[in-house]
């Protein structure tokens, strides 16, 4: 089950000094990934390579996929992975932790996130959003919610697959918000399953409070936070998914998805 962990900017005593050879290592890795690693996988990113193919996989997903395995390995996170995603048109639901959730996500399988248009704005991450073809809503507006289904639909339709956040934003790390029906409505409409993913930070979920925002902490201060932090475990668990088809109906959907995932969390 979910382990209790500490708040963020909560640390033991000598912690402090543990983190300075931290990012004596991690920040020449991280500038690295960003300076060289990242161009290069932009040069494998043109119109030459859209048809290439990895094995079953498109060479372009593949080139992503691995960059932002990198960055999480970067930030000291071993990933894990447990059950399979899908293929083919799919909504992936996940719990939300907090930034690092899209590239533990694109890193395992490549989706267009639906995300607050906050994220265009973030330096680095917000660019790379951007080119992972990023759907951004502006939270409270009902008029951009119904373009971002809408976009939803016509991206599910032509065979690609999404991946949303449905709690419609973080909560500290500490609970699993409600999901929000109407954001299920795309899969219903365009017939494609939902596969519900929980994600694990730390042995057991030891450290989910540690990896989400702290009380009014910025996006720059938890990136330099989470350089520092020590090396854990990261699990991305693929759930039985949803089957597509509008008997469940939305509500049915995200009681569901929410459900498996709560049970991933504290199995």
């Amino acid at each position: 089950m979910i382990a209790p962990s500490s708040p963020a900017g909560a640390a033991a005593p000598g912690a402090a000094v543990l983190r300075v050879p931290r990012y004596l290592i991690r920040v020449p890795m991280l500038l690295w990934h960003a300076m060289i690693h990242l161009p290069i996988t932009l040069l494998l990113l043109t119109p030459i390579t859209r048809n290439w193919r990895w094995g079953e996989e498109p060479f372009q997903h593949r080139v992503i996929r691995a960059w932002q395995a990198g960055l999480m390995r970067v930030f000291g996170f071993r990933l894990r992975r447990a059950g399979t995603p899908l293929e083919g048109a799919t909504m992936f639901v996940a719990n939300h932790v907090g930034w690092v959730d899209i590239s533990m996500l694109h890193s395992q399988r490549m989706m267009g996130f639906v995300a607050k248009d906050e994220i265009s704005r973030w330096p680095l991450i917000g660019w790379l959003a951007a080119r992972a073809q990023t759907i951004y809503h502006r939270r409270g507006s009902t008029e951009s919610l119904g373009g971002v289904l809408g976009e939803m639909v016509r991206r599910l339709q032509r065979g690609d697959s999404v991946g949303v956040f449905p709690e419609g934003g973080t909560r500290g790390g500490g609970e699993l918000g409600p999901f929000h029906a109407r954001i299920f409505t795309a899969a219903v409409d365009a017939g494609v399953p939902v596969q519900p993913v929980a994600l694990i930070y730390g042995e057991h979920g030891s450290a989910q409070q540690v990896v989400a925002f702290g009380k009014r902490e910025s996006f720059a201060a938890n990136f330099i936070r989470l350089l520092g932090e020590p090396t854990r475990t990261a699990t991305v668990h693929f759930l039985e998914p949803i089957p597509a088809g509008a008997e469940e109906g939305r509500r049915r959907i995200a009681e569901l998805s929410r459900t498996r995932i709560l049970d991933a969390m504290h199995g």
